[in-house]
């Protein structure tokens, strides 16, 4: 039978994993803002907690069964849909935005979404077509 891991450092580990989650959050809104101009790496997440990087990574690994990576590419993605669903906004714009050049922002998009963002935003407007239809006929 394993040994039972202590309630204190399970504590900790939660506690490193809220924190780097603050973190992301309040990096991409500096991002949005226009605050900062370079995307962090998860060495500097580890920076801003003071531990160090593999101490980060195995922490986070060990308390969601994910890596940080995955938060952050999860976060990065999510802002993307929102910001992609103005139409006033370019791809390039939006792309230029959160760090990427457009070419890699779409190989980013379409590895974690599945389609392109353009295919991502007609998909959103035909969605949106549609309910606006329903409403209008019901």
């Amino acid at each position: 039978m394993p040994t039972p891991i202590p309630q204190r450092l399970l504590a900790r580990q939660h506690e490193i994993t809220a924190d780097f989650l603050c973190e992301i959050d309040r990096h991409l809104a500096d991002i949005v803002a226009g605050r900062a101009t370079e995307m962090f790496e998860i060495r500097d997440f580890a920076g801003l907690l003071c531990i160090h990087p593999t101490h980060l990574s195995n922490t986070i690994k060990l308390a969601t069964g994910h890596s940080p990576c995955y938060f952050f590419e999860e976060r990065i993605l999510e802002l993307a849909r929102q910001q992609l669903r103005d139409p006033s906004r370019s791809v390039a714009d939006i792309a230029t935005g959160l760090t990427y050049d457009p070419s890699n922002f779409t190989k980013f998009f379409k590895r974690f979404q599945g389609s392109t963002p353009k295919q991502y935003r007609e998909q959103v407007w035909a969605a949106q077509r549609a309910a606006n239809t329903e409403a209008v006929t019901i």
